[in-house]
């Protein structure tokens, strides 16, 4: 490791510590290759993160033409999976595109829009997916609503509550990257990468359609309060559970630059608002592509 990179290493584990968490971060310049990291490659729990791996196999199926990205899909209300956003929250029944299903799952982290695609694809089609990118320590074990049963499984008789002690945090299945979808942050800035050079689908609308999407995710208070500024884009999706906080995204500046950054973290606080925690993955983001970025 060379002096520049030893000194980005401990940047971030001193901006990771002052937050009060435990970080896992990597970063690449799209374009030259050109890479820093910190644990990048010891596995992590993805969340809804793991979101971005259906967006790319929905697209891969879409280019073989094995779906057309318009079909429609019905969302009745009984059976949802559960969630705050989207078509998780709504009262009654939707009928809506494939691909404005997606848009839902990504720029709100809906996550029966999620399960709705994952139905139709199937979880298979997904790690295929991964596998053919070269994601090697990438795994979708189950669906989201399946991940969310093992949490209230694991919670016991005391549901939500339950949540806020850390005997029972420590029991959670979907806390365990061995036990429930995961990756690591390079496999993450590997599959991003590979979307922004139009190497994840087939032709370049598909890129185009993916980038999209991740563009108008609604959450501004992780990895893009990082970058605020008028000319330079973010384009991500987040992931959470209780004492995790995640973003993975392409950070675009106006001359050019692209860097696919991929942040995970976790603390050992229960609470379920933790704004220092959501903050160091913008401010981890940062100091990883000012190192990129640097002459």
């Amino acid at each position: 490791m060379t002096d520049s990179a030893t000194a980005t290493a401990a940047r971030l584990d001193a901006a990771f510590a002052d937050a009060g968490v435990t970080g896992w971060l990597h970063a690449v310049d799209i374009d030259s290759g050109a890479q820093v990291g910190v644990r990048a490659d010891q596995p992590v729990c993805t969340a809804s993160v793991h979101k971005l791996c259906v967006l790319v196999t929905l697209h891969e199926l879409a280019a073989a033409g094995a779906l057309d990205l318009t079909e429609q899909v019905e969302c009745p209300p009984d059976g949802r999976t559960p969630g705050p956003t989207g078509l998780a929250a709504m009262l009654d029944p939707v009928r809506l595109s494939l691909r404005d299903t997606a848009f839902l799952m990504m720029s709100v982290s809906d996550n029966t829009a999620a399960d709705l695609l994952l139905r139709r694809v199937g979880l298979d089609a997904v790690n295929r997916t991964a596998a053919r990118l070269g994601l090697t320590r990438t795994r979708a074990v189950h669906g989201f609503g399946e991940m969310l049963g093992t949490m209230r499984e694991d919670a016991g008789p005391d549901g939500a509550r339950a949540l806020a002690d850390p005997h029972v945090i420590s029991r959670l299945r979907a806390l365990d990257p061995a036990r429930t979808n995961r990756s690591t942050p390079r496999d993450m800035t590997r599959l991003l990468g590979a979307v922004w050079r139009d190497e994840a689908a087939g032709p370049p609308e598909y890129g185009a359609a993916m980038r999209r999407i991740m563009g108008l995710q609604v959450w501004p208070h992780r990895l893009a309060s990082g970058f605020p500024f008028d000319d330079v884009h973010v384009a991500g999706k987040t992931g959470s559970l209780p004492t995790l906080r995640n973003e993975v995204g392409v950070v675009e500046y106006p001359d050019g630059g692209r860097y696919a950054v991929a942040v995970f973290t976790r603390t050992a606080h229960t609470a379920a608002v933790l704004p220092a925690a959501d903050a160091v993955i913008g401010t981890a983001a940062r100091i990883a592509v000012d190192a990129l970025r640097a002459p």
